[in-house]
């Protein structure tokens, strides 16, 4: 098979611009699409994506990442935005991945368009992903690692988040301090569904991967329980030991065991079912 090749793209997002990459072997025939979800706090250049990308169009998809509009992080990596990032909302999200969505259906990107679209999210960007799977007949097939299964560590925070008019988000690795208003919390009051990412996952009618580590301390593992006990269809494997980001780090320090795991059953997950 012909090695890929990265173009990148620009579309209009919810909030700015949408940063995409396009990793494809062949940019004529139209090919089933991979379309990857960052988490909060990342980006499409973060660690394991970028070789998660390759990993996957080298298997002889089209694989898509992107910088979600409200992420606050420009091409270089860098949270250059940080009042995007403030204004982000999880309809924002899913407003930006319905873009993505409808320009690979229509060949904006450089693409053959195709209809036949598998997700991929990680962390919050698995619950975009669970909401998107429900709502869009393109999708047809889902995974999702370390899966957000609740908002509750959100809105436990309401009064704090009312009084002050924002939460302060820190960077961990950067040691930047992030502003989040209250647009995040508002949208959350005003669209309850967005917040139900059981009731979404209850409804999702697609073949359905939940990858997670049981020592997560970002997201606990019992999310990912509680979203395979309301799809029963949906296969849940449980990674002994791993982390948020099954050991990856960034910038990106090569492959882990639980890593190479979660590449080679998403890989082969993506072939069964797309």
């Amino acid at each position: 098979m012909a090695t890929p090749t990265l173009t990148r793209h620009t579309l209009p997002g919810a909030l700015g611009p949408l940063l995409v990459d396009v990793r494809t072997s062949d940019r004529r025939a139209p090919r089933p699409a991979v379309v990857v979800v960052h988490g909060f706090k990342g980006f499409k250049d973060w660690g394991m994506f970028p070789p998660l990308a390759e990993r996957v169009a080298r298997a002889g998809f089209t694989a898509v990442t992107m910088n979600l509009s409200g992420s606050g992080v420009d091409e270089h990596g860098a949270f250059a935005y940080p009042e995007r990032f403030g204004h982000n909302t999880f309809s924002a999200e899913l407003d930006d991945l319905g873009r993505v969505l409808a320009a690979l259906a229509t060949g904006r990107l450089g693409l053959a368009p195709t209809l036949e679209v598998g997700l991929l999210g990680h962390s919050r960007g698995g619950a975009i992903a669970i909401h998107a799977a429900v709502a869009d007949p393109r999708v047809r097939t889902l995974v999702t690692w370390a899966p957000l299964g609740s908002v509750a560590r959100w809105v436990g925070r309401a009064a704090e988040w009312r009084s002050r008019g924002r939460l302060d988000i820190e960077n961990s690795r950067t040691g930047q301090v992030l502003p989040l208003y209250t647009e995040a919390l508002d949208d959350l009051e005003q669209n309850p569904a967005i917040g139900d990412i059981t009731g979404s996952a209850r409804r999702v009618q697609v073949p359905w991967l939940i990858l997670h580590g049981t020592a997560d301390d970002s997201v606990p593992v019992t999310e990912a329980q509680s979203l395979a006990e309301a799809a029963p269809e949906a296969r849940l494997i449980l990674l002994e030991g791993a982390g948020h980001t099954f050991g990856a780090v960034h910038p990106f320090a090569g492959m882990t065991p639980d890593l190479a795991v979660a590449f080679d059953e998403t890989v082969k997950w993506f072939g069964r079912h797309l």
